[in-house]
Parts: structure tokens; C-alpha cells; sequence
């Protein structure tokens, strides 16, 4: 158990990822953002999803927020280079706009996104109930977890550089993650509780940028948890995203605790499938998440 009053990570690590998402504007509609790696030596899915939609949000009228995002990571992000953001303003509606994001790294594609925004309006009103979970403050922090793992499935220079990767954020799953349970295949579902290690601005788009960028770091841990499997992070299965897509139905803020319910309906074809809702705390449906995933059983 967790004795920790405030959030746990590292306040200077989400220093360092909100200068990540800082993006520098260096045309009307071009940005360049800065790279580093995972995990594994490749740039993080939801590093780059989460620049894009600062680059379309910083073309976007300040009453619009995102309701949706669609992405394809086409290429492994080079951790070593800079990714440059060109956005297209495909549309400026009277109460929708929509904009098209496309990252590049020597001079290719490694990414794509289409977002929309809307202004607010009155409209009818239903929601699913939250899932049960426990309190977030009765879990143990990643920190806490992390050293036992170490010890057995995952060893310490792989559990250093993924404490390392998520200390901008306070993570805590409710039961074992893939890589604490290899060999133990278990129903494809997950409960994870979130919110960054410190506190942020009001700005409604960033809130929507570290909810992006946290989506992407555990979403296909259902599909692994089906089948016993320790993932990247262990190396009995490689992959990477496929597409992901967002949508967000209610305000909330990323730095108070959201729950990220995930389920896997489906893995077939070297490709697996994650779904999930996030919850604020007080039970409101905050998102929706859907993303496939190339997974692959290595070869000897």
C-alpha cells in the first residue's frame, strides 16, 4: 500500500515532457518538436500522438476543444532526430473544425493524425456506470512494484528504463501488469489509475495531450494478459501500435486520478486489439479508447 499523500513520479520528469510537448513553431502551420526514447530504442507512440495534437490544437480557435482523434503510426520514430509537424487545415465549420497532422522524420512519414474540434452545446445526456476499483491511493506506485519485478521477469537495467519512462506519471495498476505475471494467462481486461506527477494548467488542451500521450503506454496490456505474455518489456512478444483513436465526451483534468479500464475483445493474425474507457474519479466518462497492435511470437 501506498503511503504517498501526493502524486508519486517525478515532478522534474513532467517538467521534461511538458517541455517535450512544447513544441517550436517554425512556419504558420509547421512545428518541430523534440525526440527520446522509449523502452525499447524507438521513439514512444504516445509521445508522438501527443505533438501532434499540440500541433492541431495550436491552429484551432481557443472555445474548440477535441472530441476525436484518429492516428497510424506508419514508421519507428528515430529517438535520435527532431520530428517535424506539418498540419493541413482541412476545415473551419461554423461549430466543428478539423485538422490533419502528418510528422516526418528524414524526409518520410512516420505518422499521421486527423482531430476534431467542437464548440460546446447543450445535448442529450447518458453515459455506462463506472467499473468497480479500489482506491487509488490503496495501490502501490510503480516505484513500489517495480524492484520485485526486476528480480523476476523483467531485470533491472529493463525495469530502470521503465521507471525511468513513466515517472512523468503517477501509475498504478489494480492487479499485476503482463510483466509481473509471465506464463500466467488471465482475462483480457486491466484496471490502471493515472494522473501526472504534479500539478498542471488550466489549458484545456493540454490536459487532452498527456491524457493522448498516457493511452498509449498500456492499451494492448489486455491482449498480452490473454495469453501469459510479458511483451516488449520482456521480449516474449514484439509489436508496436497499429492506429489508435480517441474520443473525448467530458471535461477532466489530467493531473486528478482517472481509471483507464481496458479490455481485449480480439488477437488474431499477428495483430491484437485493446479497447477501453476512462473514467474521472467521481465517475463521469471522460474517453474512449480504441487501438490495434501488430504483436509477433519471436522466432528462435
Amino acid at each position: 500500500m501506498s503511503s504517498s499523500d501526493g502524486p508519486a513520479g517525478s515532478p522534474d520528469a513532467l517538467e521534461d515532457l511538458l517541455d517535450l510537448l512544447d513544441l517550436e513553431r517554425i512556419e504558420e502551420d509547421i512545428f518541430r518538436g523534440p525526440s527520446r526514447s522509449a523502452v525499447v530504442p524507438r521513439v514512444f507512440g504516445g509521445q508522438v500522438a501527443a505533438q501532434a495534437m499540440v500541433a492541431a490544437g495550436r491552429t484551432v480557435a481557443a472555445d474548440r476543444t477535441a472530441h476525436s482523434l484518429h492516428a497510424y503510426f506508419l514508421r519507428t520514430g528515430d529517438p535520435d532526430a527532431p520530428i517535424v509537424y506539418t498540419v493541413d487545415r482541412i476545415r473551419d465549420g461554423r461549430s466543428f473544425t478539423s485538422r490533419r497532422v502528418v510528422a516526418i522524420q528524414h524526409g518520410q512519414p512516420i505518422f499521421h493524425l486527423s482531430a476534431s474540434f467542437h464548440t460546446y452545446e447543450e445535448g442529450l445526456e447518458h453515459q455506462s456506470e463506472m467499473p468497480r476499483a479500489p482506491d487509488p491511493e490503496t495501490l502501490p506506485t510503480t516505484a513500489e512494484t517495480l524492484p520485485g519485478y526486476a528480480a523476476g521477469f523483467v531485470g533491472q537495467d529493463v525495469a530502470d528504463r521503465l521507471l525511468e519512462a513513466r515517472a512523468a506519471v503517477d501509475l498504478r495498476y489494480v492487479d499485476t501488469p503482463p510483466y509481473g505475471s509471465v506464463g500466467t494467462p488471465r482475462e483480457p481486461r486491466s484496471q490502471v489509475w493515472f494522473r501526472t506527477a504534479g500539478k498542471l494548467t488550466d489549458d484545456p488542451l493540454l490536459h487532452i495531450c498527456l491524457a493522448t500521450y498516457v493511452s498509449d503506454m498500456t492499451l494492448l496490456d489486455p491482449v498480452l494478459l490473454a495469453h501469459g505474455r510479458g511483451g516488449w518489456v520482456t521480449g516474449d512478444v514484439v509489436g508496436a501500435s497499429l492506429d489508435h483513436a480517441m474520443w473525448f465526451h467530458r471535461p477532466f483534468r489530467a493531473d486528478e486520478w482517472l481509471l483507464y479500464d481496458q479490455t481485449s475483445p480480439t488477437s488474431h493474425g499477428g495483430r491484437g486489439l485493446g479497447q477501453a474507457r476512462i473514467f474521472t474519479r467521481d465517475g463521469e466518462l471522460a474517453i474512449s479508447v480504441i487501438q490495434e497492435g501488430v504483436i509477433r511470437v519471436p522466432r528462435d
